[in-house]
């Protein structure tokens, strides 16, 4: 009977909201796996048994939680962790590592974080939510991309509802328009050289208070998003297309190639050549 599942998920065309991997897995007893630095962040749900987790917050002091069926963990992209099964009641699991420009935000409104990487549901019922679509998406390999992002869709909208630790979000229609106006904005001129106060001001606001409540609506200072989209869409091409490195950083926002290849590394833990290597081989598998 198999004790594993592992899948990689073949597209990376969106940006809000992207799946990377996904599975399950029946750890053996001590089974143990860190410390260790993820890029992207990767939510595990407990269907069985017992583990534990080691997790730096975000002040840099290790915690240790123990996690039993029905709790869930998450871990942030730069957070180092250790996880481990119990010894004689090792846990099982199902996993999914995501991202995207948006992601900050929905782990955010589901109260979670490197201070609170536990995920605990108002109640069984609705803990039951989030495992049977991490499930359905674990058991779905071939399904198409579209289809397990909108199931990927469906369970982030399950944590954030279920979550004993979410967040009452505030704000009125005014605030949204403000930042759906500054998303598009940054979508349709990120290849410019534009700033957070141009940003500001086709929203015409204060540019202290449209970094305080976009940060508050996005999970991250609107400078960073229009880093993550720049890189998100450099990644698209890269993988996409044949033009050179320095074309394609240039056409994402970046006249130096230099700044880019740092701003990549920080983002995706490889230099742009390394990453395209990568999703080269990975497409010929």
């Amino acid at each position: 009977m198999d004790d594993y599942s592992f899948s990689i998920f073949p597209n990376e065309n969106f940006l809000d909201l992207r799946l990377y991997q996904y599975g399950w897995e029946q750890c053996a007893p001590l089974h143990s796996f860190g410390p260790f630095v993820r890029n992207h962040y990767l939510f595990h749900y407990v269907l069985s048994g017992q583990g534990y987790l080691d997790s730096d917050d975000s002040d840099g002091m290790t915690r240790k939680y123990e996690l039993g069926e029905g709790d869930g963990f998450l871990i942030c992209p730069g957070q180092v962790t250790t996880y481990s099964a119990h010894k004689t009641d090792p846990w099982k699991y199902v996993w999914l590592e995501f991202d995207g420009l948006r992601a900050a935000e929905y782990v955010e409104s589901a109260g979670l974080g490197p201070s609170q990487p536990v995920y605990r549901p108002l109640s069984g019922a609705q803990g039951d939510m989030v495992r049977d679509s991490m499930l359905y998406i674990a058991d779905h390999p071939d399904a198409s991309a579209l289809h397990l992002v909108g199931h990927l869709c469906l369970f982030m909208d399950g944590l954030i509802q279920t979550s004993a630790t979410r967040k009452e979000l505030h704000g009125g229609q005014l605030r949204d328009f403000y930042i759906q106006e500054a998303i598009t904005f940054m979508e349709k001129n990120y290849p410019r050289e534009i700033t957070v106060e141009d940003v500001a001001d086709v929203c015409k606001l204060n540019r202290s208070y449209f970094s305080k409540i976009f940060k508050e609506n996005m999970g991250c200072p609107p400078q960073e998003f229009l880093i993550r989209l720049r890189l998100s869409k450099a990644a698209d091409l890269m993988k996409g297309t044949g033009s050179s490195i320095g074309s394609i950083a240039a056409q994402c926002g970046y006249p130096n190639q230099l700044h880019f290849s740092r701003a990549f590394r920080k983002r995706y833990g490889l230099s742009p050549r390394e990453w395209r290597v990568q999703n080269q081989i990975k497409r010929k598998r």
